[in-house]
């Protein structure tokens, strides 16, 4: 029996003016033939918060650096599982929106693993994301997209 991995997560919807979603494509180093799209996140350090993974993740995999009351409060919470570089994991994560008038990629902070396994960054909207055959995480983020920017008024940050 294959040893499962659990672990908790930070992740952020970084939208945009036009209300679309930063995505990163990659995939993993033990089956480099399959990429995905997913959103900026990762794994809790020893003694962080899920919205301090969160901020952290976001600054080293698009240079933004946001403080702690930009966060606010989740607004998805799942758990799902996957396997990467051989391993198993069951993986309990936290999203939260940020929006900003526009953002540059700044990948400069990337980890080597980040390095090795991200290889582009593009802005979607919610219908390129349901026209879209590519494999895109979290599966239901085009609802998920359009639930909490309908109103949506950016702060304009830059």
């Amino acid at each position: 029996m294959t040893e499962v991995i659990d672990r908790r997560a930070g992740r952020v919807l970084l939208v945009d003016l036009a209300g679309r979603v930063l995505l990163l494509h990659g995939g993993d180093p033990a089956r480099p033939e399959q990429r995905w799209w997913f959103t900026p996140g990762g794994g809790l350090t020893p003694g962080e918060t899920v919205a301090d993974a969160a901020r952290r993740e976001l600054f080293e995999e698009t240079g933004l650096r946001i403080g702690p009351s930009d966060l606010g409060e989740p607004v998805h919470h799942e758990v799902t599982e996957f396997s990467y570089d051989r391993r198993q994991y069951r993986q309990e994560q936290d999203f939260f929106l940020v929006r900003v008038a526009d953002w540059q990629v700044d990948t400069a902070g990337m980890e080597e693993a980040e390095r090795l396994t991200i290889t582009e960054h593009r802005w979607w909207s919610a219908a390129e994301i349901e026209a879209s055959a590519e494999q895109i995480f979290p599966v239901d983020l085009a609802a998920l997209l359009r639930r909490h920017t309908a109103d949506a008024v950016p702060d304009g940050r830059c």
